[in-house]
C-alpha cells in the first residue's frame, strides 16, 4: 500500500467533495453540508491552499484536510492571526488505518513557523488532545457569545504564541450555509437517504457542553 500526502489541487475538488459527502453523510444532521462547505470555502478569500492536503493510496484519493484563516479578538479589540482547519475526512472504506492522523499531523508540522499563532478548531476533545489540542478555556480563548465550550479546541503553534493573548474566537464565515443552498447543491451527487442516528444526538449534546 503506497500512501502519498500531497497538496489540493483544483482536479482534486469534486473527488473530495464527493468523499467529504461519504464521510459526513447522517452524521452530525440528516444529510450533511461538508461537501458543499468545501465547494465554497476553495473559492473563498480565507481558503489557505498551502495548508490543505490530500491524501492518497497507491494514486486514489482517500481523504482530505482544509485549511482557513480564523482569529482571536481581544478584549480592547486587537486580531491576532490563527488558522484552522476542517472539514478534515478519510473515505469510510479506509478508516481506521492512520490515514486521518498522518494528514492532521502533517498539516500540524507545515502550519509551524508560517507566523500562525495556533490553531482553532472545533471538534470532540478526545478525538484531538492526542496532537496537544486543549479546550480553549485553559489559554482565556472563548465563543463570540462570550461562553466556554468543551468542543473548541486550541493548539499553539509555538511554546509562548499565545502569552497575554485571550479573548474570542473568530472562525470564517464560509462555515455558514444556507440549507436551501445545500439542498440544490446536493442534487449534483448520487441521491442518498437522510436517516436520524444516534450520532447526532450525541454531537447535540457534545455541541452545547459547556467547559466549567
Amino acid at each position: 500500500m503506497r500512501i502519498n500526502v500531497r497538496n489540493i489541487e483544483p482536479k482534486d475538488y469534486r473527488r473530495l467533495e464527493e468523499i467529504a459527502r461519504e464521510a459526513f453523510w447522517n452524521l452530525y444532521f440528516p444529510g450533511c453540508d461538508e461537501h458543499y462547505v468545501i465547494h465554497k470555502m476553495v473559492k473563498h478569500g480565507d481558503y489557505i491552499k498551502e495548508l490543505s492536503f490530500l491524501i492518497e493510496i497507491d494514486g486514489n484519493i482517500v481523504g482530505g484536510i482544509f485549511y482557513t484563516r480564523s482569529k482571536i479578538l481581544t478584549e480592547d479589540k486587537k486580531l491576532y492571526e490563527t488558522v484552522t482547519f476542517g472539514p478534515v475526512f478519510i473515505d469510510p472504506r479506509y478508516h481506521r488505518k492512520g490515514l486521518g492522523r498522518e494528514l492532521i499531523t502533517h498539516s500540524i508540522e507545515k502550519a509551524r513557523g508560517k507566523g500562525y499563532l495556533a490553531i482553532l478548531i472545533l471538534g470532540y476533545p478526545y478525538h484531538y488532545e492526542t496532537y496537544g489540542f486543549l479546550g480553549g478555556k485553559k489559554y482565556g480563548i472563548c465563543m463570540e457569545d462570550g461562553k466556554f465550550y468543551k468542543g473548541l479546541l486550541v493548539l499553539p503553534l509555538s511554546d509562548s504564541s499565545l502569552k497575554d493573548i485571550q479573548g474570542k474566537a473568530i472562525f470564517s464565515e464560509v462555515f455558514e450555509t444556507d440549507e436551501k443552498e445545500v439542498e440544490l447543491f446536493d442534487k449534483t451527487f448520487i441521491p442518498k437517504e437522510k436517516k436520524v442516528t444516534e450520532s447526532q444526538t450525541e454531537f447535540e449534546i457534545a455541541s452545547t457542553m459547556l467547559d466549567d
